[in-house]
């Protein structure tokens, strides 16, 4: 039999578990609860709260409620959203992350402090990203979304630079945009940078590289939708080309299990446990229907 292990590094980070915690707590209520975007990048999580009667609405949908109670995930929102909410005499159920909480306060302050023309409050993240939206909100939408080392060669050196982070985003990179601005900042004009990277997230990099590394064939499951979910996905492809992007069981390619003595299995800060274990699962079945299938 195939020895398969589960990376039990992976499944949900500490401000995805809070959310769909205070999804759960409210929809045991039984009043309506609508969700100001998916709760987290997984399909297959949003079905199985969606059967729960958690309702998720876009922007444009959440304007045109009232009196009702709405969740904001843990990517976090703008202050439009809550000046809209308290117009409209709606109930926030406020899941943000409160390490991105604690990131949009830190970028509001230097927004309001600060007021030179002169200065550019770069954000290291990924364009259109609800994380960023929140994040660019704090700024009234002046702060420069960069989302690569390539992006930041064409920032204005010659002008202050004040440098944050998605919390999500690759520590590595990160680093190499940061050395790169310091090369090419041009006084008087100054360069500081905030490292808001969350830990629990980057720290899962070097974690998967090992897991990766110790099987013969990886099954990543995730959903299409996760930024966090392709950054971990390459990273195992790096150190183990025999890795495979899943979303559920029903994707597993039986025919890659020929001649593997090890498979393991892991995922995003946005994939449940529930999902791994159920592709565990389905690679169990399968080796037992085999076996009785050759008996």
């Amino acid at each position: 039999m195939i020895r398969i292990e589960i990376d039990k590094e992976s499944g949900f980070c500490f401000g995805v578990t809070t959310a769909i915690q205070k999804a759960e707590d409210e929809l045991r209520k039984g009043t309506p609860l609508y969700c100001l975007g998916d709760i987290v990048h997984n399909g297959k999580e949003c079905e199985r709260l969606k059967q729960l009667g958690l309702i998720t609405i876009n922007h444009d949908e959440f304007k045109h409620l009232h009196h009702v109670k709405v969740l904001l995930r843990a990517h976090g929102e703008p202050p439009e959203t809550y000046r809209l909410a308290e117009e409209n005499h709606i109930e926030i159920i406020d899941a943000t992350c409160p390490v991105v909480l604690q990131l949009q306060k830190r970028i509001k302050k230097e927004f309001n402090l600060y007021t030179e023309s002169s200065k550019q409050i770069v954000i290291y993240g990924k364009n259109g990203h609800a994380e960023v939206l929140g994040l660019v909100g704090q700024t009234q939408g002046k702060a420069i979304v960069i989302e690569s080392l390539e992006e930041a060669r064409h920032l204005d050196f010659t002008q202050n630079i004040r440098l944050y982070s998605q919390t999500t985003k690759s520590l590595e990179e990160f680093w190499q945009i940061i050395q790169y601005i310091q090369e090419h900042i041009v006084p008087p004009a100054d360069f500081k940078y905030f490292d808001t990277i969350c830990r629990q997230v980057a720290n899962r990099m070097p974690n998967i590289r090992a897991f990766a590394a110790t099987h013969d064939l990886i099954f990543f499951v995730s959903g299409k939708k996760s930024s966090n979910g392709r950054i971990l996905f390459n990273e195992c492809k790096k150190v183990n080309p025999n890795s495979f992007l899943i979303e559920d069981a029903n994707e597993i390619e039986f025919n890659l299990l020929k001649g593997v003595s090890s498979i393991g299995i892991c995922g995003a800060t946005s994939t449940p446990k529930w999902l791994m274990e159920e592709c565990k699962r389905a690679i169990i079945n399968y080796q037992n229907d085999k076996t009785n299938g050759d008996n």
